[in-house]
């Protein structure tokens, strides 16, 4: 499996390599992945987890990108993802605590969408967002998303929000 590269003014999002693990797990063991199923008490369910990121490449041929500076700094994770049993392709987020409030993850989010609609030939996307997460939802409305209260959901926590269509994004 090769994994495309992107580029952005700021940015590099590559596939995800063995030297994130350390930011990975220190997120997950933090109270700052409350809306991203943590935080947890054992590194073993992060690393399961950062296992199941690099392994959806492989099984579907995409996946989240490791967010980098350009220096080669790993700053999150942010792709495609579309586990087992979710009910859509989801465009999502994850941007490290030191990282957060500077524009990477709207960055990253806009390259990473293209791709879902250009390479990867996604119709639709949307985004699962924890309905307490406050700035989850104010990027994805950022980034042009609208709420869509009838769409499924993956827990009943999450709302849906739904990202322009390909046609609109390229408008």
């Amino acid at each position: 499996m090769i994994i495309p590269t992107l580029q952005t003014d700021r940015l590099t999002l590559r596939g995800p390599e063995a030297g994130d693990w350390p930011a990975f797990r220190d997120h997950f063991l933090s109270d700052r992945s409350i809306y991203t199923g943590g935080p947890y008490e054992d590194p073993k369910r992060a690393w399961i987890l950062f296992a199941a990121e690099i392994g959806h490449w492989h099984l579907h041929g995409f996946g989240m990108w490791s967010v980098t500076l350009k220096d080669g700094t790993p700053i999150g994770l942010v792709g495609c993802w579309y586990p087992d049993g979710w009910p859509e392709k989801e465009i999502g987020w994850l941007i490290w605590e030191p990282y957060e409030g500077k524009g990477y993850a709207s960055e990253a989010a806009e390259a990473a969408r293209a791709q879902c609609y250009g390479r990867f030939g996604w119709k639709t996307a949307v985004s699962y967002i924890h309905r307490d997460n406050a700035r989850s939802i104010a990027l994805a409305k950022r980034l042009g998303c609208v709420l869509d209260a009838k769409a499924a959901h993956p827990n009943p926590d999450a709302l849906v929000y739904r990202h322009p269509s390909p046609e609109e994004v390229a408008a």
